[in-house]
């Protein structure tokens, strides 16, 4: 009776939207879109100062990154940089993210320490370059 007042096509899309309702109830919907989500955060060697060192590729989140971050210098050495060189301290206010960010020029190169292993030996010199436009919003001045 069904399928002659509604028609086999709108039951079997009905079906699929129950099963796609009821898939995502479970969990299954979250699973398909996050890629990361059977994946673990990385175990990093340690140095001797007991820092964390590796590759920020491995990362699969910005709290799981190294202490020590491998990276090429501006000579083409070797070494590592420190998220907290890399990325800027969050502002504390919105006129001070406004400030900030219109600061930021895009091509602008910031030099952060090249470390060693160690830690604590500086061996040359990075070159962070902001590659990010700054987009101004209506709101803004």
């Amino acid at each position: 009776m069904l399928l002659k007042r509604f028609g086999s096509q709108t039951l079997i899309i009905a079906v699929a939207l129950v099963a796609g309702i009821t898939a995502g109830s479970l969990g299954f919907g979250h699973a398909l879109a996050n890629p990361y989500s059977d994946k673990k955060a990385p175990v990093y060697p340690k140095n001797a100062n007991g820092q964390t060192y590796g590759s920020g590729l491995d990362a699969i989140s910005i709290d799981t990154m190294p202490d020590l971050i491998s990276a090429v210098g501006a000579d083409g050495t070797s070494g590592y940089v420190r998220p907290v060189d890399l990325i800027p301290p969050l502002a504390k206010t919105r006129d001070e993210a406004l400030a900030q960010q219109s600061n930021r020029k895009v091509g602008e190169i910031r030099k952060i320490p090249l470390y060693a292993k160690d830690g604590k030996t500086v061996i040359g010199v990075f070159n962070a370059v902001n590659t990010q436009p700054i987009e101004k919003s209506a709101g803004s001045k």
